[in-house]
């Protein structure tokens, strides 16, 4: 099977498709032999497609097709093929209503766009072939001289008992010569005939059998390998001390590698790669632990330091698979498409395999970490900033992410929670389609830059967390693979009964791929070597489990209320898998993606916390924040922000108002915000204005937190965005624009909105108060007010803070009611205010905010920087500005000139610098009260942008 499928991620709670065995259809093809010049047609048989189940109305259905290059190991798509969410009207098959047939005619070499291609692959589907609307993969081969029949088949291995024999019999479209080898000697030959049989070779020890057949009138040559050899007895001998599970270094040997499978249910399992030409050999017959006879060892000698070499297992039935624990995966489907500036010297896939390849390396040095004693950031005080690496940079490299580093260190966030990079299949994906837990993918570079990104992080204070789906895996998992029913032979199939990790249905109803059987020792196992892989070789420092309520036995895949409900297996599995991780690393995060009942998530969020431990819960209020931000009084209730609403005993609730699974604040606003006469939500600048206000409540909220990329920006695409722009619920998955591509970040507008939350998130992160247990939240009226206060810090300190926002349609009068009265300071930039009284009202324009401190903050900021360039600097001396004259202190600000936006990006006023480095003054008499940006920009085009009030 060709995995076009796998280049398709999943959306949580979203089906796209489930690997079930797929339709087969009936075809033919006329001629049944042809060369790649000819013209053929391809007819399918309407009685072997359901075209109801796949949604098909009007017969619509098409050619999926690619073609191969045997010779020099290429594939590639038919160039007409569409995408698979929507397939070209070229490939359409044509309907004939009288015989129930659809046919397509074409010649291959045009059809495919390319010539020396020797076969071809194709299926059919739907004109939107999710939800598994497709049948399965055929081959064929190109050329009008073919074997029609085989038998063994081209490379088979078959065992026979010593001195047995097994019939070799094949057959050519033309009359040949034939000639047959075992080991590169001949040892039978035949002339001038179509039939090829020998029934006599006794068959003892090991041969390599290579049966050719030649083509008289032209010399063409047709070649079959295949591998006859006796069946194989295998040795019980205790395994070495230094193997487990997966690829094993001697740590005195750097010549030998240490293999280990753990394989039930099989009789035998061969190792076949690179440094044995991949064939079967008795030499390289795995061995059965005393202890354990389930588990396969073997030790490969006398490798060459620092070469790269390939290897599969192969079991007594055929399955050839990599290494279930391989750290680095090679795949004939998603290699050829992943280019030298990702990923320079990549290993090559060995030509002639199939499937993914484990690939070992013996003698290679350690990566240098820089940071080997990296403190994590307390749990209360966590600021995640949530990216997809694919739509985040448009290099969607690791290295163009380290480039971003300044830019997120700039936002001030402490925590960069990456999306699945776990082996996934395919190359354009949200990464929760894995098939090797334990490997990095290489679609984002090299594991030597990943590390280089983790440790250039922690050099700047930033954790690195990763998504982690482990509730399923892909049909690419060995693990699935080695115990499946495949009727089809074609290396792929279901979970068979015997699979000691996998369910063949699903107990829950959020099911995805292949579902784990976490009550299976075999599947705790797997866990946690997974676990100690990514915090042990890449530092990282925690996970978000995905799709948690996926690990239950209890339920079954069409109870909801069961899947939903409190569920003790699975309370006690997490606790199980939460204790896993750690024991490698204490202070490691675990974030639980639940969405579930509060008493089930408090078993977790209060395990353990006795020791500063416990499990953050991952905490959905897009609703609530959105109908904030949209001007929605309905549903805006924030009261679940606070984690003791949940009865959690400490703050283990990661809130958040975007994630990568809901649709994005900005274009909610932009969409469905709501409108008071000249007031319009749905105007850019004044959402915008709505994010900041935003920022305010969400961001301060003691607790960890959640950010998901670009809403610093106002991000302002639909999660739905198709490649071509449309919006199509068929597009969630679909790639997205890049804001920096967009110059987002370059627009003073949507730059004010990271300056703004870069300034609160200081303010958080270097006050003390904001790490207290102790907070209300008034809301559901849109003009929230959060109270923070610590009594435990000294009345010299900020230890009383009140965030209020005004998120009508129109200006409010709002009362605070301040813990007390007297001088209460603006901590966005320590500006004084007196309050008479603790119910003095506050005014505030729609779309605004305050934060109130009793003390000043320690953490405002008098200079800004733009995070690419820390030489360059502004510093206001007033804040709001007095008698309209603004005094700015300038640092390297050469040939520079300093402009002033409304909030809406009109340019009001602009000044050139007169003093590079010095105090400049800027008459504001043509600028009326309000709230505007100051930006300075340089001559070599560096910009710093800073709020100011008139």
């Amino acid at each position: 099977m060709i995995r076009k499928l796998y280049a398709l991620a999943f959306v949580f709670l979203i089906q796209i498709f489930a690997f079930a065995q797929q339709q087969t259809v009936t075809y033919s093809i006329s001629p049944a032999t042809f060369n790649e010049d000819q013209s053929i047609t391809i007819t399918i048989d309407g009685s072997s497609v359901n075209e109801a189940t796949w949604g098909v109305t009007n017969n619509a259905l098409y050619l999926w097709a690619w073609s191969y290059d045997t010779a020099t190991n290429t594939q590639m798509d038919c160039p007409t093929n569409g995408t698979w969410t929507a397939s070209n009207a070229a490939n359409k098959l044509t309907y004939n209503a009288g015989s129930d047939k659809y046919t397509i005619t074409f010649v291959p070499n045009v059809f495919f766009n390319r010539t020396g291609i020797n076969r071809m692959g194709f299926l059919v589907k739907a004109i939107d072939g999710t939800g598994d609307k497709k049948s399965q993969d055929n081959l064929v081969n190109i050329g009008a001289f073919q074997f029609t029949s085989q038998n063994p088949k081209k490379g088979s291995t078959t065992f026979v008992t010593p001195g047995g024999s097994y019939p070799i019999q094949y057959k050519t479209s033309v009359a040949a010569n034939w000639v047959l080898k075992a080991n590169g000697n001949i040892v039978d030959t035949k002339t001038a005939t179509t039939s090829y049989n020998n029934f006599g070779f006794a068959i003892n020890g090991d041969n390599n059998m290579e049966l050719t057949a030649t083509n008289p009138s032209d010399g063409s040559v047709l070649s079959s390998t295949f591998t006859l050899a006796n069946t194989p007895v295998v040795v019980s001998a205790p395994i070495p001390s230094y193997i487990k599970q997966g690829i094993n270094y001697d740590p005195s040997d750097n010549t030998k590698v240490g293999l280990a499978l753990y394989a039930p249910f099989k009789s035998y399992v061969h190792v076949l790669g690179s440094f044995n030409n991949w064939s079967v050999s008795s030499n390289y017959l795995m061995k059965k632990d005393t202890a354990n006879p389930d588990l396969y060892w073997i030790e490969i000698t006398g490798l060459t330091p620092m070469q790269v070499y390939t290897f599969q297992y192969r079991t007594n039935d055929g399955v050839k698979v990599a290494d279930p624990y391989s750290p680095l995966v090679l795949s004939p489907d998603d290699d050829p498409y992943i280019s030298a500036a990702t990923y320079p010297n990549k290993p090559v896939y060995p030509a002639g395999q199939e499937f993914d390849v484990s690939v070992i390396q013996t003698g290679k040095p350690a990566y240098n970490w820089q940071v080997s004693n990296f403190v994590k950031p307390a749990k209360e005080n966590l600021v995640v900033y949530e990216a997809l690496v694919r739509d985040f940079t448009t290099q969607r490299t690791w290295q163009s992410m380290i480039d971003k580093i300044p830019y997120l260190k700039g936002l001030n966030i402490n925590a960069i929670e990456l999306m699945p990079i776990m082996e996934f299949d395919g190359n354009n994906s949200w990464g929760y389609n894995p098939g090797f837990h334990y490997a990095l993918d290489k679609a984002y570079g090299t594991p030597e830059k990943f590390k280089e990104f983790v440790d250039t992080c922690h050099q700047n204070g930033i954790a690195i967390i990763l998504d982690i789906a482990l509730n399923h895996a892909t049909g690419r998992s060995p693990l699935e693979r080695l115990w499946m029913d495949d009727p089809d032979g074609n290396g792929y199939g279901d979970v068979a009964a015997n699979n000691p990790y996998f369910n063949q249905t699903a107990k829950h109803t959020y099911s995805v791929f292949y579902d784990f059987n976490h009550s299976k020792p075999e599947t705790k196992y797997y866990v946690k070597r997974v676990l100690a892989q990514w915090i042990n070789e890449y530092k990282i420092d925690g996970f978000r489990w995905d799709l948690t309520k996926g690990f239950t036995q209890a339920c079954s895949s069409s109870d909801e209320t069961c899947t939903n409900s409190y569920q003790q297996d699975r309370v006690d599995i997490l606790k199980t898998y939460a204790d896993y991780e750690w024991a490698d690393d204490p202070t490691s995060y675990i974030i639980f993606e639940h969405l579930g009942q509060d008493n089930e998530e408090q078993q977790w969020a209060n395990y353990r916390i006795n020791e500063g431990k416990g499990v953050m819960m991952w905490n959905k209020m897009t609703d609530q924040f959105g109908q904030n931000t949209m001007g929605y009084a309905s549903s805006s209730d924030l009261s679940r922000a606070n984690y003791t609403n949940h009865g959690f005993t400490g703050e283990r609730t990661m809130t958040y108002g975007e994630s990568h699974d809901e649709e994005r604040l900005m274009y909610k606003n932009i969409s469905y915000g709501a409108t008071n006469g000249s007031y319009n939500v749905k105007d850019l600048a004044t959402a915008l204005q709505r994010q900041k206000a935003y920022g305010a409540i969400f961001l301060t909220l003691p607790g960890p937190k959640m950010i998901w990329q670009f809403g610093e920006l106002g991000y302002d695409f639909s999660i739905n965005t198709c490649s071509n722009g449309s919006i199509s619920n068929n597009c969630r998955l679909d790639e997205k624009p890049v804001a920096f591509a967009l110059g987002y970040d370059q627009d003073p507008v949507r730059k004010a909105v990271y300056d703004t939350w870069a300034k609160i998130l200081e303010i958080r992160l270097k006050n003390k108060v904001f790490e207290t247990k102790t907070f209300a939240i008034n809301s559901g009226d849109l003009m929230p007010k959060l109270y923070i206060y610590d009594d435990t810090l000294p009345p010299t300190s900020l230890k009383n803070v009140v965030i209020l926002a005004n998120l009508t349609l129109t200006a409010q009068n709002i009362v605070p009611n301040l813990p007390y009265a007297g001088n209460w300071y603006n901590l966005m930039d320590n500006s004084v205010r007196n309050f008479a009284a603790t119910t003095t009202p506050v005014t505030l324009q729609p779309g605004d905010f305050i934060i109130l401190g009793n003390q000043p903050s320690a953490a405002l900021a008098t200079v800004e920087t733009n995070a690419a360039d820390n030489a360059v600097k502004i510093q206001l001396a007033q804040n709001p500005v007095a008698n309209g004259l603004a005094n700015v202190k300038l640092t390297n600000a050469k040939n520079g000139t300093i402009s002033v936006y409304d909030l809406s990006g009109k340019l009001v006023q602009s000044f050139m610098v007169t003093s590079d480095n010095g105090i400049q003054s800027l008459r504001l008499n043509n600028v009326k009260s309000g709230m505007y940006l100051l930006q300075l920009k340089t001559e070599n085009g560096n910009a710093v942008t800073k709020m100011i009030v008139k």
